[in-house]
């Protein structure tokens, strides 16, 4: 983050009207009466500084004019009009070094530092504040108190530049000494403590940075202008710290000041990137840095320009867009180089090298250069860019075959990770493993995966929605990936399902109380903020309603409902066994692009290898075609075709992923896929009853709740508008469920649907389903008064004991990196329904209420959803495109 300068943001409106005086000592007075004002609000000075450089070139005044100008470039300054307020401080120094007036060309200089130091010339800046520092000394016409408070300023301005140099240490020494020296105004008081806190947060002392936060943030009452830059800065402090509510309500309100004062929000979207990042909101950072890239060149503030296009490469290599991370972080490296700012430098090669280390371009040169940048990170203080220099030299010298180099340098990444906060200890911890193999430790390598696990479980505890929790999971994703290799060759089927179960849909586990009345309340609260936004919106790729939404549930505080009766911790073979009572589960992992299955059978258990996970990729992709072409077919011809596609891909998956299993051909499955296996139609590739689930421990908690309340409630029967069939699928399911609680396509509101779902043992709802792939808690349900999200529903506590969802794409969930997946279906068993049937693609809205009719018929004579489904799907004609879709899409979860 870049660190305020001497001379800094914008407040409230100045409210001494200007006047020209005739009296030149009244115009003096005023204007250094405007000087000091702008440490508070210069940006609302400018048209009186405008008038009074006016004034000052009308009498030929050299004194008048210098200052003036001072404050006419702090005001453009603050509107970030760098290249604009250089030209005036020109002019200024030019004008009283002219005239001998060295005060005045003492203040314009330290002034003219602090652009200089944004435009990226550091080395210019450093000469500046060297010249001020002989012009303060020779000048006679100065008191005291303002000699002291000039040289208080060139002080502040050398712990700045040191700071965007690069040397945090340095930096920090010197805010130290400008504080225990007792500083000479609140203005200084406020941007040292601001300053302060970013170079302690870069060497992980989050406690003391936020306390240093704190204080600035207390010294903005008198200047609200100051309010945005340092509630950003506390703000991306609290995310690091894993303070997330705190710090996500600080960026809503840096946001707010910062469109209060008209002040461009370029600096806060590279900040808000780097958020997003620490929480895996890939896109939100993407769109983020972009912007602040945009909006940065444009005003040419060079210095944090530069910052933001590391920011942005850094993203581009998360989101593995790898030419691009390679290009933006050697455009930054080569700006960095001639701002003369080492450490940005060494933090741009480090990405470069990664990108070209991912891209098989990376040698013994870049080896070195991330060696010695590494070197060069761990000198200056940068604690967390250390660690991840020292891991990337380290991947990148076992790449290259250099283990002698590669492991001192692995060791040293974990070495420094522990003093870090837990995300740069997982990275620490990933380091320290890579080592453990190298020198062939396979049983040490396990352990700190295990440690590495536990700290990413505290972690994640601690976030406060669903969302975030399957987000954070992606942090431990090779640390899970290393372990499951290492116990994949002891051989044992036990401690291979144990390990996957550790990684599994881990963020799934824990339940959230809520009220049914939350989603009314969130539905009028989100519209009044839409009625009452005028400011500019943070939002980036989401929609406005979905960022409310979003930051409204992230800022809440809540403990998840713990169940003592729940032991949700992986379980034995011979327990597992005992709740699968006959069934045979099917739990599915990856190792380097391959899968893995550990069969669960009644009499014993097995490791099985399975076909690569691309050749899955290939045959999921026609086949989902040909059924979105059979759900609509524009003629039979167009159909038989695609028919004839689809029985060629079910084929080629059950040769992939069943035929290996070895398993009975109407054995009962309990399938626990992984990443891109959650989107493959099982029930189509199995000839027995088969059910998924998230994880071994989510279906058992599944089974246990099932047992536990058999058909005991109410049945709620939902039809929603706009869908053809849905009112007679639902009067045909009233025959079967007498006294069934029905909501019609214009009683079935959102708050309707949640009261009535809220204790029903079964509930069926037909309507229009919307899948979102890019934020799966935003696919929605259409109802009668509009959509109600998988966040709403999630968020209201809504559980009912059985779902039946007769909606398009409502099974769709989708996969995480870190083994985590999340949809209605996996958000649905989460808040605790047992059961859920659901389809991953189109329905044909009328050839479904056949299936539907069926399905509950099995029901109706106690059968479980799995089994129900599959006699239901023994009956319907396949040969017809419409049936063959739903024979095909619609599967069972859970366990009831």
């Amino acid at each position: 983050m870049c660190p305020q300068g001497v001379e800094a943001g914008p407040t409230t409106p100045h409210n001494d009207p200007f006047a020209l005086s005739e009296s030149r000592v009244a115009l003096l007075i005023h204007v250094r009466s405007l000087l000091a004002a702008a440490d508070v609000d210069p940006v609302a000075l400018e048209t009186e500084a405008a008038a009074a450089v006016a004034a000052a070139r009308r009498r030929k005044d050299p004194e008048i004019l210098g200052l003036s100008l001072r404050v006419l470039a702090m005001a453009l300054r603050a509107r970030m009009d760098d290249p604009g307020a250089r030209r005036l401080l020109n002019e200024a120094v030019h004008v009283a070094r002219r005239h001998e007036l060295h005060s005045v060309a003492a203040g314009a200089l330290v002034t003219r530092a602090t652009v200089l130091q944004e435009l990226g010339r550091v080395n210019g800046s450093m000469r500046d504040l060297d010249a001020a520092l002989a012009a303060i000394s020779r000048a006679t016409d100065i008191e005291a108190g303002e000699r002291a408070r000039v040289l208080e300023r060139i002080l502040v301005s050398r712990a700045v530049v040191a700071q965007n140099a690069g040397m945090p240490a340095v930096a920090e020494a010197r805010y130290r000494a400008l504080l225990a020296g007792g500083v000479s105004s609140e203005f200084v008081g406020r941007l040292v403590h601001n300053n302060l806190a970013l170079a302690l947060a870069e060497r992980g002392a989050y406690d003391q940075a936020l306390e240093q936060a704190d204080a600035a943030v207390a010294m903005t009452a008198d200047a609200p202008g100051f309010l945005g830059p340092v509630l950003q800065t506390r703000a991306w402090i609290a995310v690091r710290a894993g303070r997330l509510a705190q710090g996500l309500v600080d960026f809503e309100r840096s946001a707010q000041a910062h469109t209060d004062a008209g002040v461009p929000l370029g600096e806060y979207y590279y900040e808000y990137a780097d958020a997003m990042v620490d929480l895996r909101l890939l896109p939100e950072a993407t769109s983020a840095a972009e912007r602040a890239v945009e909006e940065l060149v444009s005003v040419g503030s060079a210095l944090m320009a530069t910052e933001a296009k590391l920011r942005l490469a850094h993203i581009s290599l998360l989101t593995g867009n790898l030419e691009a991370a390679r290009d933006l972080a050697d455009a930054a490296a080569d700006e960095a180089r001639r701002q003369h700012r080492a450490g940005w430098r060494d933090k741009a090669v480090l990405v470069g090298v990664e990108a070209r280390l991912r891209l098989r371009s990376a040698g013994v040169t870049e080896l070195r250069a991330a060696r010695r940048a590494a070197r060069n990170l761990e000198r200056a203080g940068h604690l967390h860019s250390a660690v991840e220099a020292y891991l990337v030299a380290g991947r990148l010298a076992l790449d290259v075959d250099r283990p002698r180099d590669a492991v001192p340098t692995l060791v040293r990444a974990h070495e420094l990770g522990r003093e870090g906060q837990v995300l740069v200890r997982l990275r620490g911890r990933l380091a320290a493993a890579l080592a453990d193999r190298a020198r062939r430790r396979s049983a040490s390598a396990l352990v700190q995966c295990r440690a590495g696990l536990r700290d990413l479980a505290v972690h994640r505890s601690n976030l406060p929605t669903i969302e975030l929790r399957a987000l954070a999971s992606g942090h431990g994703a090779e640390l899970g990936e290393i372990g499951l290799g290492i116990v994949l060759e002891t051989g044992s089927p036990a401690q291979t399902l144990a390990w996957m179960e550790r990684t599994r849909a881990a963020a799934l586990t824990a339940r959230f109380p809520r009220s049914v009345d939350a989603v009314v309340e969130r539905r009028t609260h989100t519209q009044e903020q839409a009625a009452s936004s005028t400011g500019r919106s943070v939002v980036t790729t989401e929609t406005a309603d979905d960022h409310r939404i979003r930051t409204a549930e992230w800022a809440r505080s809540v403990e998840p409902v713990v169940d003592p009766a729940q032991d949700l911790r992986p379980m034995g073979l011979t327990a597992l066994r005992a709740e699968l009572a006959g069934a045979t589960l099917v739990e599915l992992g990856t190792r380097e692009g391959r899968l893995v299955a550990v069969v669960v059978e009644p009499r014993q258990a097995r490791l099985v290898e399975l076909g690569a996970a691309a050749d899955v990729q290939n045959e999921l992709r026609p086949l989902l075609f040909a059924l979105r072409r059979l759900a609509n077919p524009r003629s039979p011809q167009a159909a038989d075709a695609a028919r004839a596609s689809a029985d060629l891909r079910i084929a080629r998956l059950r040769s992939i992923l069943v035929a290996p299993l070895g398993v009975d051909a109407d054995a009962e499955l309990v399938v626990v896929p992984v990443g891109l296996l959650h989107g493959v139609p099982w029930s189509c590739l199995h000839d027995g009853p088969l059910t998924q689930a998230p994880s071994a421990t989510i279906w058992v908690r599944t089974r246990r709740a099932a047992l536990a309340r058999p058909g005991q409630g109410a049945t709620v029967l939902v039809a929603g508008p706009g869908l053809e069939g849905a009112r007679e699928e639902v009067e045909a399911l009233v025959d079967l469920h007498p006294g069934a609680t029905v909501l019609e396509p214009s009683s079935g509101t959102a708050a309707a649907v949640v009261a009535a779902l809220a204790d029903a043992d079964l509930a069926h709802l037909a309507c229009h389903g919307t899948s979102r792939t890019d934020n799966p808690m935003f696919s929605s349900l259409l109802l009668a008064d509009g959509p109600v999200t998988v966040q709403e529903l999630h968020g209201a506590g809504v559980a009912p004991h059985r779902l039946v969802l007769a909606s398009c794409h409502s099974g769709a969930d989708v996969a995480y990196l870190g083994d985590e997946v999340l949809g209605f279906v996996s958000a649905m068993l989460a808040q605790g329904t047992a059961g859920v049937v659901a389809s991953i693609a189109a329905v044909p809205d009328v050839a479904a209420v056949d299936l539907m009719l069926e399905l509950h018929r099995g029901l109706r004579e106690g059968l479980t959803l799995a089994r129900a489904l599959h006699a239901a799907r023994g009956r319907i004609d396949r040969d017809s495109p419409e049936g063959f879709v739903n024979w095909c899409t619609f599967s069972a979860h859970g366990a009831a």
